[in-house]
């Protein structure tokens, strides 16, 4: 049944695969952004209780939203890893772990700048920022340990096992400000029903977010590529492609 698949797990047919998709997804990425950041910040009305300062929003939510999503993707290839041991599933963690550090990077610091305007400081023990903080050290223990051991195939088991123990705090950062009083707002986005984002400010915070997303993708794929010539740097066809 699964016949059709067994050509794909070829390193050499992945990686001229991954580099007929890098092009689709780096094109959607940049024209969503540059849509989404344009309508955003020069095009949205104002918040009447924030004024221009929410406009940080369309960065700094999709990049919470990914480097959480990102770390779920490398638990779930972690898995794949450990258990029916794929090795380029190991080599995808790898892939993604400094993209994923990026973005929560990215939003621990515009999450500074957007809490001090309005709770009047950089940084608060708060339980969503603190488990965020927690989330960006698994993603540079994750790095750490694969690069810690001189035995590549070590290193991807330590580090999938690290990233799959991880995954128990991306719930405590989506849940905690319903499970704790905390600073940080509640859902926006998500009451689909009746978001409390107005649509002018919404639809290109959605934009932001698949655009992120694209980017997330076409990130990935690039560093993808580099693992798979890293890994089979002494095989034919790595030889090949560098004649």
């Amino acid at each position: 049944m699964w016949k059709w698949l067994h050509p794909y797990a070829k390193s050499e047919t992945q990686y001229y695969l991954c580099g007929k998709f890098i092009p689709f997804f780096a094109f959607i990425a940049i024209a969503l952004l540059a849509i989404a950041f344009v309508w955003g910040l020069a095009f949205a009305p104002a918040d009447y209780q924030q004024g221009n300062s929410f406009r940080i929003m369309y960065v700094h939510v999709p990049s919470a939203i990914w480097s959480m999503c990102v770390y779920g993707s490398m638990a779930v290839a972690a898995i794949i890893g450990l258990v029916w041991q794929v090795k380029n599933a190991h080599l995808s963690v790898i892939a993604m772990a400094p993209i994923g550090a990026l973005f929560t990077f990215l939003a621990l610091v515009t999450g500074a700048i957007w809490g001090k305007p309005m709770w009047g400081t950089w940084w608060v023990w708060d339980a969503r920022l603190t488990a965020e903080l927690i989330l960006f050290f698994l993603y540079l223990g994750v790095m750490a340990l694969y690069s810690a051991f001189q035995d590549r195939a070590t290193g991807m088991k330590a580090a999938a096992i690290l990233c799959i123990v991880g995954v128990i705090n991306l719930p405590i950062i989506h849940f905690s400000v319903e499970w704790w009083n905390t600073l940080h707002q509640g859902a926006s986005i998500t009451k689909f029903e009746k978001p409390s984002i107005a649509t002018p400010m919404l639809i290109p915070l959605i934009l932001s977010i698949f655009g992120f997303m694209a980017l997330t993708i076409w990130l990935t794929l690039v560093r993808y590529r580099v693992e798979l010539l890293k890994e089979d740097s002494k095989r034919p066809w790595v030889k090949a492609l560098v004649k």
